[in-house]
């Protein structure tokens, strides 16, 4: 039984794409290419979120010992980037597809009408049966404008994109029950979006050559389920993984998606990093945000407001430990929100259709 997922975000890692000497894996990008061209004939949408601009760079230019990391990784992202877009424009061009460089950086998801424009891009990119190719702007976003990894960018992006399924190809099968170095470990092959504890067994060890670690993925990826959208694990090394996987052949972990929520909420869902303040909630105000029942955040429930924020703002809310328990839009400022502290009858500080609760990180 085939997925019928119809737009469709595909993730591909640093392990996948590069070879044990640092080098690109130009077989293994044409085998995804390929199983990419036949997705597509099928009448899907397929935007590809592809690391490997470092080593491609590190393929044609040697750098110098006296660069510091962090010049390094701009010199060889740069002069690989542009070996890397034309590497994937060769390989869609053998079947007859055409595909579009999107480099993006963290403040590109900032600004609402930024985002707006970067999603109205990427629609008329898709809606030309064109194939997009993200990757962070290497260049530019250093140290704390970086993605955690492409991880984070592509459940961005799949978010962004209301996509039906997010695929992240790793170089394992999924997550695994217990050290997949182990034979006796096995792969959990479905993971409810409000599972908590996953961190106990997660390796905490990064790939070779990319930023993220199975951790980061497993808690993106309950944050992007939670958001409506399916998401897979998946070996990238696998021989047609990609077409197997949407025919249910290939051993994967699938995070169950939540039923699909607003495309506001969506962005509100990754806006954690640009919160104006904070507001601190009693344990009353917690349980009825929390219950199934849909509830926007009184002043009654509220005792601290920590930070200057103006109404449209992204905030925090916490609860009495300090433990993130949303984010959501200010519906007045942090001044109006100190004066109604505690106060009954008073409109609410974030209403619930603009309200993000946060999955437990375990």
């Amino acid at each position: 039984m085939a997925l019928s997922y119809q737009r469709i975000v595909i993730k591909i890692g640093s392990n996948v794409l590069t070879q044990d000497n640092g080098m690109p894996d130009k077989a293994r990008m044409q085998h995804l290419v390929e199983q990419i061209a036949e997705i597509k004939k099928q009448g899907k949408e397929v935007i590809l979120v592809s690391s490997g601009a470092v080593a491609s760079g590190r393929s044609l230019i040697t750098v110098s010992d006296k660069f510091d990391a962090v010049a390094t990784r701009q010199l060889l992202a740069s002069v690989g980037q542009v070996k890397l877009i034309n590497t994937y424009a060769e390989l869609f061009n053998e079947h007859e597809l055409t595909c579009a460089q999107v480099l993006v950086t963290k403040e590109d998801f900032r600004d609402r009408l930024h985002y707006l424009n970067m999603k109205n891009c990427f629609q008329i990119l898709l809606q030309n049966n064109v194939v997009p190719v993200v990757n962070e702007n290497d260049v530019i976003s250093v140290t704390e404008l970086m993605f955690t990894d492409n991880d984070e960018l592509a459940g961005l992006v799949a978010s962004m994109l209301n996509a039906d399924a997010l695929i992240i190809l790793s170089n394992v099968d999924g997550i695994y029950d217990g050290n997949p170095k182990d034979e006796a470990s096995k792969v959990i092959e479905e993971i409810d979006y409000v599972v908590t504890g996953l961190s106990a067994f997660i390796s905490t060890q990064r790939s070779q050559f990319g930023r993220g670690g199975m951790l980061t993925k497993s808690h993106m990826a309950r944050k992007v389920a939670q958001l409506g959208i399916a998401v897979h694990i998946a070996n990238g090394k696998t021989e047609n993984v990609l077409t197997r996987l949407l025919s249910e052949e290939v051993i994967n972990t699938k995070f169950i998606p939540h039923k699909a929520v607003s495309g506001k909420i969506k962005w509100i869902a990754h806006s954690g990093n640009y919160a104006k303040g904070k507001v601190q909630i009693n344990e009353g105000a917690q349980a009825a945000l929390c219950s199934t029942k849909a509830t926007s955040l009184l002043p009654i429930g509220v005792v601290r407001v920590l930070g200057q924020f103006q109404k449209g703002d992204i905030i925090k809310l916490l609860d009495q430990n300090e433990k993130l328990v949303g984010l959501g839009i200010a519906e007045y400022s942090s001044e109006k929100a100190q004066e109604r502290i505690g106060q009954k009858n008073q409109k609410p500080l974030v209403h619930y259709d603009y309200l993000f609760l946060s999955p437990e990180i375990s």
